[in-house]
């Protein structure tokens, strides 16, 4: 685990066990870099997975103040988090495995040309993953992904982190996502992998993710039953 990912846990528990009750200040930045030993990049990282999470809200001059908001519960996931399923699950403990239903590179449809600005010469990955959470199916994930971007996948990756095979392997950095949220009825698929009634609402996230430079990497829905996964936005104005 990254040690900013260990600073986060100690500071969730905390602020869960009311050593940092709503409404009260957390230490300052410089206070944690001492206590923990670590770089303010590190103690910033950490405090921004609070801030993600809804449970601290941080201001230029002000400090980070503990925010009085319930803890999300297992199932329910930040919106404004793009770092991946799986960093989401490793944060917090949870087996994930990944089944590879189909992998294999087409030309883009016009749909995918768009989401991914492309030509239709310009082939792609056409990726359909079932995640397994606790032995549970969890989320079905159709993903498309350029083959000039992303170059050398292989199915190996596929059955782990995409995104850390991304960031460590190729070098990509990630600054952002475009996401909508719809409600759908069930696929054969949703009835096969998700193990979905007939008559289950399917709740589905639509995201391009953009890497630094500006440009679409990937092209993605994910699909999960109504009573399997939750997401949550937290809205925060400044005065």
């Amino acid at each position: 685990m990254a040690k900013y990912e260990d600073i986060a846990n100690t500071l969730r528990t905390r602020i869960k066990n009311g050593d940092y009750p709503a409404a009260s200040f957390l230490p300052k930045q410089t206070e944690l870099v001492e206590e923990f030993q670590v770089s303010r990049m590190t103690v910033q990282k950490a405090l921004e997975i609070l801030m993600m999470e809804g449970l601290v809200s941080s201001k230029k001059g002000v400090g980070t103040t503990v925010l009085d908001h319930p803890f999300p519960t297992k199932d329910t996931s930040v919106l404004s988090e793009y770092e991946g399923l799986s960093s989401e699950m490793a944060q917090a403990h949870r087996p994930l495995t990944s089944q590879v239903i189909e992998f294999g590179v087409e030309f883009p449809d016009e749909t995918v040309q768009e989401r991914l600005r492309l030509t239709e010469e310009e082939p792609v990955y056409k990726i359909i993953r079932l995640r397994v959470v606790e032995g549970e199916p969890f989320v079905l994930e159709y993903t498309y992904m350029p083959l000039k971007l992303v170059p050398e996948m292989k199915k190996e990756i596929l059955e782990h982190s995409v995104y850390q095979y991304i960031r460590q392997q190729l070098g990509l950095r990630i600054s952002g996502a475009y996401r909508t949220i719809r409600a759908d009825k069930a696929t054969d698929y949703d009835k096969l992998y998700l193990k979905a009634q007939p008559d289950d609402p399917i709740l589905e996230i639509r995201q391009i993710v953009y890497q630094q430079e500006g440009k679409p990497f990937e092209y993605s829905r994910s699909r999960n039953r109504y009573d399997v996964r939750d997401y949550s936005f937290l809205d925060m104005k400044g005065n």
